[in-house]
Parts: structure tokens; C-alpha cells; sequence
């Protein structure tokens, strides 16, 4: 009866398109469970890398072999019955094989529909799993493309910190430059302020003639010193700009000035030159004195880009 299961098993798979090796394998693999197990496990197994080897059963585990050894066994204790059992066997047997021909194909268009139903089974998994790689996968991206988002906003903040770090800082120097010149300013009315009035007194009286000598005989006129300059600056759009300045302040404090109270676009870099004669003046002259430069009382500027 074991060999009978294990074959129909097998005929049924041989039956529905499966190779002999596979259904061999699957027969054997299931420990002849029946047709439900052997196909399961076939469908399980189809892409296993040694599907298709040649199957080779263990010692004493061939296909039917344990029943026809324990048949062959019993066959000289029964030789005297051996004919009458015989002949029983053998109507036994043709009924039994015209049973399990219908059953047979019963049975396989019932293994086939439901072999059919199993392989829709599967690819609907197989369809859900792929649904839910692909979900996985988008999550992750997103995630990615969060991280990567949030990075890029960290670096422009930063950015944007850093600028406004630097145009504080700069509007403050800037600051510190129009205090100083005010200062300046302020020392400059209040120097001349107090200077003035002795001045002006002294011009609202009548100049009197001197008693003394004529003025071809006296000494010569001692050269004014000036303690300031008056600068005129040419822009680069051709307008003009003109202040005062002390003959001791340096020349940057010209270009300063330039830079606060002119339309020169921001962090633009500008030098300073004498028309005539014509002179470009260097950064090492910009630390130097206007009275030094030979910029007092007056001069006339040009403003260039480097």
C-alpha cells in the first residue's frame, strides 16, 4: 500500500506537467505526505539552485522498495497458497486499478484547480510583498530627502548668520568712521569758533599805516601754515563731493569719507588719484599725511575702480 501511494503521488505529478526528478524530489521530501504536501512544496522550491539535480534517494528508502522486500519475504511461507491468493490478487488488483484510474483524474482536476488557486495565492503575496519593498523603499527615500533637506537649511542658516554677522560688523565700523569724523568736525568749529572772535575784532578796527619804514624795506612775509586742507572729490558717476580734513589726517581718511557719502556700490574697492599732475596714490600713501602728500590747503581728487 506504500508503494501504491508513493506511485499514484508521483503519476499525479507526472500527470499535471511536473518532471520526474522535481516530483521524485518533492515525494520524497514530504515523506509521501500525499499530493497536496508534494505539491507545496514544489511550488516552495521551484527556484532553488538544485531544484533540477538528479535526485538520489538514501540506502533502503527507494521508491517501493521496502514493500517489495517485505513482499518478497513472505513468498516462501505462503507457496502453498501462493495460487489461490494469486488469482484473488490479481481481481483484487484490476479493481482496484479501475478504482484509481477514475480517482486518478478526479483527483487531478482537483489538484490542478487547486494548484491553480495555489498560484494565484502566491502571486498575490508575492504582488503584496513587492507592494511593500516598494513602500519601504519611498519611506526611506523620503526619510533620506528629509536628512538631506534639513542638512541644506542648517548650511543656509548658517550662511544667512554669518552675513549678518559681517554686515553688523561692518555697519559698526562704519559707524565708528562717521563718530571720528564728526568728532573731527566738531574739534574743527570749535577750534576755529574760538579763533574767530579776536580775528574779527582785529579786522573791524582800521588798518593805521605803520610809522616804521616802508614795508619795501621789512622783513619778508613768513610762509602760512595751514592746518587743514579743503578736497574736492570727482566721482566715477561725475558728480562731486567736497569737505574739509586735517592736514594730518591720513589720506584713507579720504577714501572713507568717499566710500560713506557716495553712491560706490557696496564692497566696491577704490583708489584715489591727482589730475594734475597725474598721480595714482598706493595704499602705502593712503597711511600718509594730506600735508605730507601735498594736499593742503586744497586739492582736486578723482575717484577710479581697481
Amino acid at each position: 500500500m506504500v508503494k501504491m501511494a508513493e506511485q499514484t503521488t508521483l503519476e499525479s505529478l507526472l500527470e499535471m506537467g511536473f518532471e520526474r526528478n522535481r516530483a521524485e524530489k518533492a515525494v520524497a521530501k514530504t515523506g509521501n505526505q500525499g499530493i497536496e504536501q508534494a505539491m507545496d512544496w514544489l511550488m516552495e522550491h521551484e527556484n532553488d539552485p538544485d531544484i533540477d539535480e538528479p535526485y538520489v534517494p538514501p540506502v533502503g528508502n527507494v521508491l517501493g522498495g521496502a514493500a517489495d522486500g517485505q513482499s518478497t519475504a513472505e513468498q516462501p511461507t505462503l507457496a502453498d497458497t501462493a495460487e489461490g491468493d494469486g488469482s484473488n490478487n490479481n481481481s483484487e488488483e484490476s479493481e482496484n486499478k479501475s478504482m484509481s484510474e477514475e480517482e486518478r483524474l478526479e483527483q487531478v482536476k482537483r489538484l490542478e484547480e487547486l494548484m491553480r488557486v495555489k498560484q494565484a495565492e502566491r502571486r498575490e503575496r508575492e504582488r503584496e510583498e513587492e507592494l511593500e519593498r516598494e513602500k519601504q523603499r519611498r519611506k526611506q527615500g523620503q526619510e533620506l530627502q528629509q536628512i538631506r533637506q534639513k542638512l541644506q537649511d542648517d548650511d543656509m542658516k548658517k550662511l544667512a548668520d554669518q552675513r549678518r554677522r559681517e554686515k553688523m560688523e561692518d555697519k559698526l565700523a562704519r559707524q565708528r568712521v562717521k563718530e571720528k569724523i564728526a568728532r573731527d568736525r566738531e574739534e574743527r568749529a570749535q577750534k576755529f569758533g574760538g579763533g574767530g572772535t579776536p580775528s574779527a575784532a582785529a579786522s573791524s578796527q582800521p588798518a593805521q599805516p605803520s610809522p616804521s619804514s616802508p614795508t619795501s624795506h621789512g622783513p619778508p612775509p613768513t610762509k602760512k601754515e595751514y592746518d587743514e586742507s579743503r578736497i574736492q572729490v570727482r566721482l566715477l558717476d561725475g558728480s562731486t563731493i567736497t569737505t574739509a580734513f586735517k592736514a594730518q589726517e591720513p589720506l584713507a581718511a579720504v577714501r572713507v569719507y568717499v566710500q560713506m557719502n557716495s553712491n560706490t556700490p557696496e564692497g566696491q574697492d577704490i583708489s584715489l588719484l591727482s589730475p594734475y599732475p597725474r598721480h595714482e596714490y598706493t595704499e602705502l600713501d593712503m597711511e600718509k599725511p594730506l600735508k605730507e602728500l601735498g594736499l593742503v590747503p586744497s586739492a582736486v581728487l578723482v575717484v577710479t575702480k581697481k
